[in-house]
């Protein structure tokens, strides 16, 4: 009967001590997100915070569907006989250049925990150089020269909108990667500029 008795108190006690220990990490563990000093969990999102601002989740947002865009442009007249041998490197060269670009902007957009569509805006009265529906299906019509020359003009004006929204994130953004593919941009597409302007000269 003493045995049973001395069980029962060691058991008591152990199970006392057990809920204290736990009582005292949940209190520990639920004062740990609250504390402000230095820890990582606590200092990380405002650190986050400070490597963007609206002028970066703009560019990201408004230079996806522009240059996805430009990579259907360039499918089409890939796709197409008969296209000037130039021009055909050029497009293979916009859609090796601005493929992988999306990909680092939609990555952009969702650390920042931004959404990448714009609600269908899709910068149309930006003067941001996007075709229109029609531009789309005329240059997806278009055969041989003809096609080569819609291509050049297009994409000549479509490259002067992404200089421009380049170049308002080199002004106004605030991350350093953000603008530093801004500038990349700008300074490529200027040079595509150029080049296209000679092969038009050549047709």
């Amino acid at each position: 009967m003493r045995i049973r008795t001395a069980a029962t108190a060691a058991l008591a006690l152990a199970t006392a001590l057990t809920l204290a220990g736990c009582a005292g990490n949940t209190a520990d563990s639920g004062s740990m997100p609250g504390m402000d000093h230095g820890s990582s969990s606590s200092a990380s999102p405002s650190v986050v915070m400070a490597e963007f601002n609206d002028a970066d989740v703009m560019f990201a947002q408004m230079m996806i569907p522009h240059h996805q865009q430009a990579v259907e442009m360039a499918d089409m007249i890939l796709a197409k006989d008969g296209i000037d041998a130039g021009v055909i490197t050029l497009a293979e060269q916009i859609k090796a250049a601005q493929q992988p670009e999306i990909e680092q902007l939609q990555g952009w957009l969702d650390e920042w925990g931004a959404d990448s569509d714009m609600g269908g805006m899709g910068g149309m009265d930006h003067g941001d150089g996007m075709m229109s529906d029609e531009d789309m299906k005329t240059l997806d019509a278009a055969t041989g020269t003809e096609a080569s020359r819609l291509f050049l003009e297009e994409m000549t004006m479509h490259h002067e909108g992404a200089i421009t929204m380049a170049q308002n994130e080199v002004d106004n953004g605030q991350n350093t990667d953000a603008i530093g593919m801004a500038q990349t941009i700008i300074d490529t597409q200027t040079a595509e500029i150029a080049t296209m302007q000679e092969l038009l000269g050549q047709l």
